[in-house]
């Protein structure tokens, strides 16, 4: 086995593990059991950056075994400067979410820390598949545990968000696995992406593609207006799967967009790229006045989420370096800045179990410590230069003006509405005098809770100050790809 199947399969392994021996009397147990098993996941995806080649755009860690040889299916695994990245952050995620959930879970322990760790892998597969089948194979199989997560761990209304979740989700890939089977046959009988990316489609064929895949990718990132599942979900999801919904399954659809839609269909998707501009900043600017007047931190949040990915596909659709790039920076700081407000969220709920604004008030008096964490993550999350949140919306910024000023200054325009609903909801809870005796009751964070947001703070601000390590591995690789999509199949 390679570092990539290891750092696939590893977790996987662990999360079985402990679905099998795992029980609550045993709770403790289980729970380094799945610290081990997070932490080994994550130091594995590490030699992976000590050996990566960042001058050449080729596929690099490539395994490629036959799975299913009668339709041509194989084990086929790789990255590039595009997908590289994820793959750690996953692993990095994985690892705070199981501290995140030390104390707070207290039933059915080994499910939640298996089906985190078993979610873990199935993700880091699909950044890593380089065959059709196999993508779509890891693609919907991270549903189900994510549908259990929410489905067992979550809110009142539990239920209702995993249906609509799964229901959302399963609809769009539908018409993404016609779309494959379509592929399949015009390629021969391959599910190989390199050769579904020089396949020579006419546009009808392509236009088909571009919105088989825009259904199912689209759904996932959430664009607007198919967004509407997202709050939902939040609101009932347990902290942990709030956190790795946000960080993590989001980036599944905006990378599938850079590793399906733009190679396998250039032409249309320069001809529909006005069209994806135009709902990318619909969801900057219109979910930005949506997320101003919500009252439950969580759905706030949320719609943030829906935001600041409208910066993600807006960069991708510009079609130049700028913007491929600070939508990719965009992923990885919102995978940070994000799972840091779910989680800062989640600790004010295990104290006082309420998500309202008007339940809290002066927590600074209270809780010192975590109003400074809290701090940093909403002035990361308004995009403040020195944090992660700044790089990539500033790249992007930029590559809309170098594209149109006017959509550039529109971008620009849609980060007051960020600051505002961000500063907003800091000042409501944090500041000012104790408004209530549940925040007079408040204790401040303890040394679990102190490290987890300290890892997210750590990362927040070397990512903000230092962003050259995450461009230099992406560059070669982003102005490949703007290459192949810049030359037109139907020429």
């Amino acid at each position: 086995m390679g570092l990539l199947s290891l750092s696939i399969w590893v977790p996987i392994a662990f999360g079985v593990l402990l679905l099998v021996l795992g029980r609550d009397e045993q709770a403790n147990a289980v729970r380094w059991v799945a610290l081990i098993g997070a932490v080994v996941s994550l130091l594995l995806t590490l030699p992976l950056y000590s050996q990566f080649d960042n001058s050449t755009a080729a596929m690099q860690f490539v395994e490629n075994i036959p799975w299913i040889e009668r339709f041509n299916v194989n084990y086929h695994l790789g990255l590039d400067g595009i997908s590289f990245w994820f793959v750690p952050l996953t692993a990095f995620i994985t690892v705070i979410v199981v501290i995140a959930a030390w104390e707070v879970i207290t039933n059915r322990v080994n499910q939640y820390m298996g089906a985190f760790l078993i979610l873990s892998g199935l993700m880091i597969g699909v950044f890593s598949a380089l065959d059709g089948m196999l993508f779509y194979v890891f693609f919907e199989a991270t549903l189900i545990p994510m549908y259990l997560i929410i489905g067992i761990w979550g809110g009142p209304n539990k239920i209702y968000a995993a249906f609509k979740f799964f229901l959302y989700t399963l609809l769009g890939s539908l018409l993404m696995l016609i779309a494959l089977i379509f592929l399949y046959t015009q390629s021969g009988g391959s599910f190989d992406l390199a050769k579904w990316h020089a396949l020579p489609l006419g546009q009808t064929a392509q236009t088909l593609l571009f919105f088989a895949f825009f259904a199912a990718f689209a759904v996932k990132v959430p664009m607007w207006p198919v967004h509407t599942w997202l709050p939902d979900v939040h609101v009932e999801a347990p902290t942990g799967g709030s956190a790795v919904l946000a960080a993590i399954m989001l980036k599944l659809g905006a990378y599938g967009f850079l590793r399906f839609s733009m190679p396998i269909a250039p032409d249309a998707a320069h001809a529909y790229g006005g069209f994806m501009v135009a709902l990318s900043l619909i969801a900057v600017v219109y979910v930005g006045l949506v997320a101003m007047v919500q009252q439950d931190m969580k759905k706030l949040v949320a719609y943030s989420s829906v935001a600041h990915m409208g910066f993600v596909t807006l960069g991708f659709f510009i079609f130049n370096d700028l913007g491929v790039s600070g939508g990719l920076v965009q992923m990885i700081a919102h995978g940070f800045v994000s799972g840091a407000m779910f989680l800062s969220i989640g600790v004010l709920y295990d104290r006082v179990h309420s998500r309202d604004i008007s339940s809290y008030g002066g927590v600074v008096n209270t809780m010192p410590k975590f109003t400074a964490f809290a701090l940093l993550f909403a002035m990361a999350n308004c995009g403040l230069p020195g944090t992660a949140g700044f790089v990539g919306e500033w790249m992007v910024i930029l590559g809309a003006v170098k594209f149109n000023f006017w959509i550039g200054f529109a971008a620009a325009s849609a980060l007051i509405f960020g600051a505002a609903y961000t500063l907003w909801m800091f000042k409501r809870v944090y500041l000012g005098p104790v408004a209530n005796d549940d925040v007079k009751e408040l204790t401040d964070i303890n040394s679990r809770e102190f490290l987890m947001l300290g890892l997210l703070a750590i990362a927040v601000l070397v990512m903000g100050l230092y962003p050259k390590p995450f461009t230099d591995v992406m560059d070669v690789s982003v102005a490949e790809l703007l290459k192949h999509v810049a030359i037109s199949k139907l020429n």
